[in-house]
């Protein structure tokens, strides 16, 4: 039985109100622990708790990750494939039309959450 390997084991300690609530909630749920677990760790909303110093480093990243989205979302709609590509190889300009569109329409997704965290470094 040496050579079976399972995968890791993570684990914690909640308070006793904590596990019952956490309890509470797998049953609600309807799935297995295991697969709540999981889904927990990997979907839930995350919260950063800290200090000041420790938090405002993510912040400024976090907003200069927006203007760069907000950037390379502008580059994309006025993007002209037409600039680039050869003429005798207009065949992929719908393909090329539609990744744009799918880029545009990411970025849009993704600058609409950060929207919503503009909070952190606006005054």
């Amino acid at each position: 039985m040496s050579n079976i390997h399972k995968n890791p084991t993570i684990s914690f300690r909640p308070t006793p109100y904590e596990r019952k609530e956490i309890e509470a909630r797998i049953k609600a749920s309807g799935l297995p622990k295991r697969i709540f677990y999981t889904r927990s760790c990997l979907y839930d909303r995350i919260c950063v708790v800290g200090k000041k110093e420790t938090i405002l480093p993510l912040v400024d990243e976090i907003e200069l990750l927006y203007h760069r989205l907000l950037d390379l979302e502008q580059s994309i709609i006025t993007f002209d494939s037409q600039d680039i590509i050869p003429k005798d190889v207009s065949l992929f300009q719908d393909e090329i039309n539609e990744l744009q569109e799918d880029l545009s329409a990411m970025l849009k997704a993704v600058i609409t959450l950060l929207d919503g965290a503009k909070y952190l470094w606006q005054d």
